[in-house]
């Protein structure tokens, strides 16, 4: 059995991360705005400057080699949310490396805490970070519909999810964040 250690996640990290390309893309990855949205693929890019792991376990990992090789837990709303909070089906692979975290109440939201909204059947379609809060609001950066410290209050949904990203266990820690916010 491994034995993993647990980091923090670096909120500030991910925050300046969705902050820098929010408006913009990051070449290292893929952009899917036109083919199915690429909200959630640009949120797992800013949770990665936080944490700087991936768990690369085929199926029920989080992960991106290229655009054709990566999790589904990646680029999808579900997915992503099942990988982070450990879902039945992914348990096995969210007990390894990687970020983890758990649903939260708006008011125990953070900076880098990840949002996810439903419409009216309850269907998640869209994830957001928070980049900012304020008493009143909650100011979030996305992709597909481009943000960047966008007032959550101004998005239509019907429900919103929380998702608190606790941190990561690592094998070794692996200091991406620098490599991440250089241009290639």
């Amino acid at each position: 059995m491994d034995l993993f250690t647990v980091i923090p996640y670096n909120r500030a990290n991910a925050v300046e991360y969705a902050r820098k390309y929010a408006l913009t893309r990051n070449m290292r990855f893929e952009d899917y705005t036109g083919i199915g949205g690429d909200c959630t693929n640009f949120v797992s890019q800013a949770v990665y400057a936080g944490v700087c792991v991936m768990n690369m376990t085929p199926e029920y990992g989080w992960y991106y080699v290229s655009p054709t090789d990566r999790a589904p837990a990646w680029s999808s709303v579900e997915f992503f949310y099942d990988f982070i909070t450990g879902a039945p089906a992914f348990a096995d692979a969210n007990g390894g490396e990687g970020p983890f975290g758990r649903e939260v109440l708006r008011r125990q939201a953070e900076l880098g805490d990840v949002v996810q909204l439903a419409d009216e059947s309850g269907d998640f379609y869209h994830t957001l970070i928070i980049t900012d809060i304020k008493p009143d609001e909650i100011f979030v950066s996305a992709h597909t519909n481009d943000a960047l410290d966008r007032p959550l209050s101004s998005y239509n949904f019907a429900r919103a999810r929380f998702i608190r990203i606790e941190g990561a266990r690592i094998l070794a820690e692996y200091p991406c964040f620098e490599e991440l916010m250089q241009t290639p």
